[in-house]
């Protein structure tokens, strides 16, 4: 949220940064109702959900670097911890696919 603040107020910027702030809001709230969730299907599903707005939030810091509303330092600070949340939400999503996938003892 505080990146929309200051890409609205420091650069005028409307369209992107609206962009990024639901696709990285909508990853938080998909956990969140993963957590919640009454089956292991609902979990992944909402996981998978996760993981999407986290690589359509990586897009779209990627075209805020390309027009310059970002400098380099930081798209990769942002863009790091983006993609150590993709890799934690795709571990997770291939662990629910295994045990789903598993046979029931």
């Amino acid at each position: 949220m505080n990146a929309y603040k200051y890409l609205c107020k420091e650069k005028n910027e409307f369209v992107l940064s609206k962009q990024l702030l639901r696709s990285g809001t909508s990853i938080g709230a998909n956990i969140a109702e993963a957590n919640g969730a009454i089956s292991k299907v609902e979990f992944k599903a909402k996981m998978s959900i996760a993981y999407k707005e986290c690589l359509e939030t990586k897009y779209w810091l990627s075209l805020l670097q390309a027009t310059e509303y970002i400098n380099d330092d930081t798209f990769n600070s942002v863009h790091n911890d983006a993609e150590e949340l993709s890799k934690m939400l795709f571990s997770i999503i291939r662990s629910s696919r295994e045990n789903l996938n598993s046979p029931k003892h």
